[in-house]
């Protein structure tokens, strides 16, 4: 019979092991499944500003569709280029114009509560291809976004925005 001491040191050293084997795995599935860049920019303010670190799902398109509102990270320009975060604002097959900064998707105008600066550009109707989406930034007065180079083809997503991770004070969901 193993004294309590023994015991305790036994269910120590199983915990530790099974610490280990889960931080093995997460860092696995991290080096796999989510990219953790640095933002650079203001596009995106108020919500995910320069210098913050935000982790981005690759798989989360694999097992859902896209939906209007996400936050995407794409390569703009190729696959060696710089990755690129903004707004999905319209899906394939719709109509998407944009009139003295107001949106409108199918002729109804987009709420947009997270648009703090606006900007009063006018974009005609265009119709979204079925392989691509209409991508804004937050930020409309301080954005490069689909308004002046187009749309985004879905291969050139590379996955979800979900987490804001540094600096501390901005930590959370986006």
């Amino acid at each position: 019979m193993l004294s309590q001491p023994s015991v305790r040191l036994a269910r120590l050293r199983r915990g530790v092991v099974v610490a280990i084997e889960v931080l093995v795995l997460v860092l696995l599935g991290a080096a796999f499944f989510v990219r953790l860049p640095q933002v650079s920019g203001l596009s995106m303010e108020p919500r995910i500003g320069s210098g913050e670190f935000v982790l981005i799902d690759t798989i989360a398109y694999r097992f859902g569709p896209v939906r209007r509102g996400d936050i995407v990270a794409f390569r703009h320009g190729g696959p060696s280029s710089e990755a690129y975060l903004k707004r999905v604002i319209a899906l394939p097959g719709e109509r998407v114009a944009i009139e003295r900064g107001i949106v409108s998707i199918d002729g109804k105008p987009l709420e947009e509560a997270y648009v703090r600066y606006h900007d009063t550009t006018s974009v005609p109707e265009r119709i979204v291809p079925a392989d691509g989406f209409f991508v804004l930034g937050d930020n409309r007065s301080n954005s490069d976004d689909s308004r002046d180079w187009g749309f985004v083809p879905a291969s050139a997503i590379m996955g979800k925005a979900w987490l804001a991770l540094w600096p501390p004070s901005r930590i959370g969901t986006l």
